[in-house]
């Protein structure tokens, strides 16, 4: 089958740039010095062999990070990012993921412990597996590469062929094995990173002369026995080879051949010729200790590009690629990392075929200039990967070293920004954190349109789609309008028997003007109808006599929307209560916007000093928000009596703002703990009227130690979308991590920690 002919003749290009890949990458839990964590696989996650991305692999401290199929490189890498930032979050303090296939300190084999999954005949293979292969060599860790052609593909070629769709896949499938099998050493050379291992590893005493580019994929790795030989001719010579090894107990499970090809789709292989191969495993590659996830981008599009190749181009010698492509993939495996490359020019002529097939398929520049990177690593031994590590090792005489370097190295990256996730550094942090938690407790989760924050989670047979972190199927389509409009909110309230603030509604400044004579001198509160985050909101608590100032309040406010409110002010302090499902999970205390004076700086000077503090930035990729120097904050200082250009005496405090939202540069603190539990079914009461099930409630209360009455409190507004980062990372008190509340709520019958 002609695939090249096939997809140029019926425009087929599109279809064949369509793929799914996903990575499976294992690791060793260490701790300082590089010593193997003897504790059992972290609770913290669950019940592993139930959770789609972290499990353990052959013993209790070798941990698993498995990816979603996804569309391209970047989405993969993204969310295998995410699983190794989750998992190094809640692993203890002085544990880290060991960077390198190898490990550095294997200790005495009675001291590994074989993986205690809940299926007896899980562990029962394990311990077969120590008796036939010892542990050290299972103890070595890798990547798994799956990868997937279009189904839409397959059937078009199908169609064309005049096969059935199944044959078709298979056909293809087929030929992408042999031809990796014959061509495999490219990326041995390429991505081969273990070139050594302790003495210990070699249980017989034998072992390479010096270093070698991968002892993994190499006699000396993970291997069957070298009477264990399936031949790839066909599928039907695949099924008769492996199936007769299992039935003479030469190996006790099909899942104990141990290619670098594997065939995924079905049970047992003996099914493929009726249901297909769904996709294919490639289970060569070694860690690469130099990516913080053990395989960069740039790579995984690299061997995406090379598997397509494999595919286009035609085979050589159908007969004999097996036998010639082990061969070179061995020697070239146990070859010295410095030295020059053996099969130097057809390894060049395959990256030249790679470079014709981006052209003919009019795929980005980019992709000939990663194929021009592997070009110089061909002919420049020195750039790979193996020939670093050893570098490393040369320079720092022990790879403990340069293991342990590394690992705390990524450790400490993923742990900088510890309210973030860094590979979804550009969503909001309430949507990060319902990914983090959704990952941490095993629900899938996909990212279906970035910019606007929606997501797509799935646990068992239940799916279930959020926006902005707690939008819900379980909110009612008329719940949100109530809330945005804060004329409606407030009626509503009253009427339900609520303290809410006296007030006009106008639409202009001459309405507004008609009103000052009513309210002068007088607390109020100048605000948006129809908005959120305290944008346009001016508070005079003190009163206003100045219509000039009570005009550019009513500007200001306009400017957010088309109509304004003018309320009484409400004494009392500001309390943010986050309601869920009938329950208040988190209250807090919000302080405006302020600065502390030092005797020193203005307080213009100040507002640069607080803002440099790493956790405020623009409230949405930072728990907390810059403090701004604009009108509104003029117009508050002016009302003290100060100016951004006063020094404020030390520890006199400058309010920039009347409003304690975090959105306008607030601080949070937690008192949840310690408002009394009337104010606690207050605000369940109000977000029952605003038929809610999700809802930050504002009041403003004199004591939040003396039970409420309604001369003690007022309903400011309620919120839907509630933000919950300032509730998980407040800037003072005890954290509140209501994303998992709302986990509880989506999957009720699902176990959230």
């Amino acid at each position: 089958m002609d695939i090249k002919k096939i997809i140029k003749d019926n425009n087929l290009e599109e279809l064949f740039t369509l793929v799914k890949i996903g990575l499976e990458k294992e690791g060793q839990r260490v701790l300082e010095g590089a010593n193997i964590s003897k504790t059992s696989h972290p609770k913290v996650f669950g019940i592993r062999h139930e959770h789609p991305y972290i499990q353990t692999d052959f013993a209790e401290s070798q941990i698993e990070l498995i990816t979603t199929p996804e569309n391209n490189e970047k989405d993969v890498i993204r969310i295998l990012n995410a699983i190794h930032e989750v998992v190094l979050k809640n692993l203890p303090e002085n544990e880290y993921i060991w960077p390198l296939s190898m490990p550095a300190k294997l200790p005495n084999s009675e001291d590994i412990q074989v993986a205690q999954f809940d299926n007896k005949s899980d562990v029962e293979y394990r311990e077969y597996l120590v008796e036939k292969y010892g542990k050290y060599k299972q103890m070595v860790s890798g990547i798994h590469y799956n990868f997937q052609l279009d189904d839409k593909l397959m059937e078009k070629i199908a169609v064309i062929n005049g096969k059935t769709l199944v044959a078709t896949k298979n056909d293809i499938y087929m030929k992408l094995a042999r031809q990796f099998i014959r061509y495999q050493w490219l990326l041995i050379y390429l991505y081969g990173a273990s070139p050594f291992a302790e003495d210990k590893y070699f249980v017989d005493g034998k072992k390479p002369d010096g270093f070698v580019r991968s002892l993994r994929t190499s006699r000396y790795g993970y291997v069957n026995e070298d009477d264990i030989v399936v031949s790839y001719a066909s599928l039907d010579k695949y099924i008769k080879d492996l199936t007769s090894y299992v039935k003479t107990n030469k190996l006790i499970a099909e899942k104990e051949f141990y290619s670098s090809v594997r065939f995924r789709g079905a049970e047992t292989v003996s099914l493929f010729p009726e249901i297909g191969i769904k996709y294919i495993e490639f289970r060569l590659f070694d860690l690469n200790p130099f990516a913080p996830f053990g395989i960069l981008e740039k790579d995984v599009r690299f061997i995406h590009l090379f598997l397509k190749t494999l595919v286009w181009m035609d085979e050589v010698d159908k007969e004999s690629s097996e036998k010639i492509g082990r061969e070179y993939s061995e020697r070239i495996a146990l070859s010295n990392p410095l030295k020059k490359l053996e099969y130097l020019e057809e390894g060049l002529d395959i990256l030249e075929n790679m470079k014709k097939m981006i052209r003919e398929l009019n795929l980005p520049e980019s992709d000939i200039k990663i194929v021009e990177e592997k070009e110089d690593e061909l002919i420049d031994p020195s750039l790979t990967i193996a020939a670093k590590l050893v570098k490393e090792y040369e320079r720092e005489d022990s790879i403990v070293n340069v293991g342990m370097e590394l690992a705390k190295y990524y450790k400490n990256e993923s742990l900088k920004r510890y309210y973030s996730l860094n590979a979804y550094e550009n969503m909001e942090l309430s949507t990060q954190a319902l990914i983090e938690d959704a990952i941490k407790n095993g629900i899938k989760v996909q990212v279906i349109d970035e910019n606007d924050q929606f997501l797509r989670l799935e646990y068992k047979d239940k799916m279930e789609y959020v926006k902005n972190g707690n939008m819900t199927s379980k909110d009612s389509y008329i719940s949100p309008l109530i809330m945005e409009n804060k004329v409606v909110t407030k009626k509503i309230l009253a009427e339900k028997g609520f303290r809410v603030p006296l007030g006009y509604e106008v639409s202009n400044l001459d309405e507004a003007l008609l009103k000052f004579n009513y309210i002068k001198n007088k607390p109020i509160v100048i605000k948006p109808k129809s908005t959120n985050f305290g944008l346009g909101v001016t508070i005079f608590k003190n009163g206003i006599n100045s219509e000039e100032k009570f005009s550019k309040a009513v500007n200001l406010a306009l400017k957010e929307d088309n109509d304004i409110i003018i309320e009484e002010f409400i004494e009392g302090t500001e309390y943010r209560f986050f309601v869920i499902e009938g329950k208040t999970r988190a209250v807090l205390l919000r302080t405006p916007a302020n600065v502390i004076g030092d005797g020193k700086h203005t307080i213009s000077e100040l507002v640069i000093i607080k803002n440099n503090d790493l956790l405020r930035g623009d409230a949405k990729k930072t728990p907390l928000k810059k403090i701004e120097l604009g009108e509104i904050e003029k117009l508050q200082l002016n009302e003290q009596g100060l100016t951004f250009d006063t020094v404020l005496k030390k520890g006199e405090v400058a309010y920039l703002r009347e409003n304690s939202n975090i959105s306008t540069g607030g601080d949070s603190i937690d008192v949840t703990d310690e408002v009394h539990e009337s104010y606690k079914k207050l605000a369940i009461k109000m977000t029952e009227a605003m038929q809610a099930r999700v809802c930050g409630m504002d009041l403003i209360i004199h004591d939040i130690n003396i039970e409420a009455t309604n001369s003690n409190y007022g309903v400011i507004e309620a919120n839907f979308n509630p933000m919950m980062m300032m509730h998980i990372y407040p800037h003072k008190g005890k954290s509140r991590r209501v994303s998992l509340d709302v986990l509880r709520m989506l999957f009720p019958d699902k176990a959230i920690n």
